[in-house]
């Protein structure tokens, strides 16, 4: 199939950060395909054509090999110039009290999914030399995530599998930049039950739509990564000087549930 137009795949794109880069995309003159679980996707394709915008959804789970083959039903031939694998899910409260099913839906999307969606992916950029590619890893993932264990630790996966493949990759036209966003103003907090936690009703959360911004801005420089907003810069600096235990302690005090006050 012949193609002239830029083509962006972004997963997640429901809503949050995802959304947001689509509509960088979007402004930047791409054909999009988005792809997320959630059906609200379908209104996000709407939105989107109304403005101009020629624009594939897929409702799928991407954690799964069915999801995945959705996608690339959709995709068929086209070369994928930008990919943007943002689908994630969060979970809080304590590892003892989680569910199994929502521990295995968390790994499931998070680490299974977008590995399995990047080894699809990146062969047929490779061969054409040339591609951009955006992993939404998470500030979290350099920290012990204490009432949030799971899904720091899937975002530390990420944070380093984008850097191993970026360097994997050198010299082949196709780069791999790292997102680590702090806490961010989306329905992450509610969709993770955190929302009675300090970090779940803080206030100083930052806005998806610059998140998202200086994520896609950051890719198309081919950067190895960036961290947005000021005071996520620094916790990212003492995460290389404080001792785990710390960081773990410090963790608890933003992630532990909080009784109701009477």
């Amino acid at each position: 199939m012949a193609q002239d137009r830029t083509l962006a795949v972004i997963t997640g794109a429901s809503s949050g950060i995802g959304f947001e880069l689509a509509r960088c995309a979007a402004a930047d003159g791409c054909d999009l395909v988005l792809a997320a679980e959630e059906p609200e996707i379908l209104a996000v394709g709407n939105i989107l054509r109304k403005e101009g915008v020629q624009v594939d959804v897929v409702e799928a789970d991407l954690g799964t090999r069915s999801g995945l083959d959705q996608l690339w039903d959709v995709l068929e031939d086209r070369h994928i110039d930008y990919l943007m694998a943002n689908a994630g899910r969060g979970l809080g409260h304590a590892f003892l009290e989680q569910d199994w099913s929502d521990i295995e839906d968390v790994v499931h999307t998070n680490v299974t999914g977008t590995t399995a969606l990047l080894h699809r992916a990146i062969p047929e950029m490779q061969a054409a030399g040339n591609g951009r590619i955006l992993i939404t890893g998470s500030l979290a993932g350099s920290i012990p995530g204490s009432y949030q264990a799971v899904y720091n630790a899937t975002k530390t996966y990420l944070d380093t599998l984008s850097w191993a493949i970026r360097e994997e990759l050198k010299g082949s036209g196709v780069t791999v930049t790292c997102l680590m966003p702090g806490p961010t103003d989306t329905e992450f907090f509610e969709r993770a039950n955190m929302q009675d936690t300090p970090i779940g009703q803080s206030d100083s959360k930052d806005d998806p739509a610059m998140v998202a911004r200086k994520g896609y801005q950051a890719m198309l420089r081919g950067a190895s990564g960036v961290t947005t907003g000021f005071m996520n810069k620094v916790q990212q600096a003492l995460t290389e000087i404080v001792p785990e235990t710390v960081l773990a302690r410090m963790h608890r005090e933003t992630a532990e549930p909080q009784e109701p006050s009477k």
